[in-house]
């Protein structure tokens, strides 16, 4: 971005259309992260607004604590991504410690399949959380397409496993795992984000009665009020793997309430009875660490791992000698629109 002088007139300001890739000139006085269609496409383009080094050009997604933005850091020249906290929660203070912690507990991992935090800044009374760019969709988006292919999941389920096993290392549970919180990188890597909750591993329970994490993949332990550990998050990735293989979340019921209950009360269906063409071993990973007592899961990630593994190696195997690949699956996808990703409880 550059300001042109046009003669003795205002200046204005060259800004590309992040679809066609169109220069455009814009008048400098435009509001800054405002929007105006491109003269070439129609498409929306962002005015954008400097913050230090970082300049935000295009805006990724929004959330509770602000909006996520494409940035490039003009420093390093790398592509960002920069969350703009909205300015009405600088005061308040459980807001700002929950971002706080999630930048805290993100900056002390290094995993690949971890999103790295790289600042938390304040410009001109913005506060502004600069991390690595992930902007290619969320599982989440991937399963409203269409269900997953069975090898891809296993795939993802490998990788965010381990990313779960280093914060373990650290200290730390995650205790919200879901499709919307896996991202994907330009490279297709699943990228784990959304530290707000976690909390360290021996850390006491909530005494102000809130039961958090989301209640499509929620461990029955932390329904049932009992402790909560890195078990409890090995439910969330499975039923997260089980909603993706399957398109259909592991319990559907017209309620919260429903819902919940199921996780506590309901045996499982196995995916393969939901999708026939999903394999045995990786039906029985998912079933095994989906299991009601947490005794009764693996007991570590190191066993998940290769539990998805070994069914990963007898899915290539048996598709080698078929010279088969199985179809995906063609049931339609759960709505799981309006249920909150928190709820409280007693």
């Amino acid at each position: 971005m550059s300001a042109v002088e046009n003669g003795s007139r205002k200046p204005y300001r060259m800004v590309s259309c992040p679809a066609c890739g169109t220069t455009l000139f814009v008048p400098g006085e435009a509001e800054p992260l405002s929007h105006f269609p491109c003269s070439k496409c129609g498409a929306s383009v962002m005015m954008p607004m400097r913050l230090r080094q970082f300049e935000l050009r295009a805006r990724i997604a929004s959330g509770g604590m602000g909006t996520v933005y494409r940035a490039f850091d003009t420093v390093l020249e790398r592509e960002v991504a920069v969350k703009l906290v909205k300015p009405e929660l600088l005061h308040d203070e459980k807001a700002m410690a929950g971002l706080l912690r999630e930048a805290r507990a993100c900056a002390r991992l290094n995993h690949t399949n971890i999103i790295h935090i790289y600042t938390l800044d304040e410009s001109e009374g913005r506060l502004y959380l600069v991390m690595e760019l992930a902007d290619r969709g969320s599982l989440d988006s991937r399963i409203e397409k269409g269900r997953l292919p069975e090898l891809e999941v296993l795939d993802i389920g490998i990788k965010v496993a381990s990313a779960l096993n280093a914060a373990l290392r650290h200290g730390l549970l995650h205790r919200d795992i879901k499709p919307g919180n896996i991202l994907f990188n330009a490279d297709g890597e699943p990228k784990l984000v959304d530290f707000g909750l976690a909390r360290p591993a021996d850390a006491e329970e909530d005494s102000d009665g809130t039961v958090w994490g989301t209640p499509y993949y929620i461990a029955p332990e932390k329904i049932r009020r009992e402790r909560e550990d890195f078990l409890s998050d090995m439910y969330s990735l499975a039923g997260t793997l089980y909603h993706a293989i399957t398109q259909h979340v592991p319990f559907e019921a017209p309620s919260v309430e429903e819902v919940v209950a199921a996780h506590v009360h309901t045996p499982l269906t196995p995916p393969n009875q939901v999708v026939p063409e999903i394999t045995q071993p990786t039906s029985d990973a998912l079933v095994k660490a989906m299991a009601k007592n947490p005794a009764d899961r693996f007991q570590s990630y190191e066993e998940f791992i290769m539990a998805l593994e070994a069914a990963r190696s007898q899915y290539l195997v048996g598709r080698y000698v078929t010279g088969t690949t199985p179809a995906p699956g063609s049931r339609p996808a759960a709505k799981t629109g309006g249920i909150k990703s928190w709820f409280r409880r007693g």
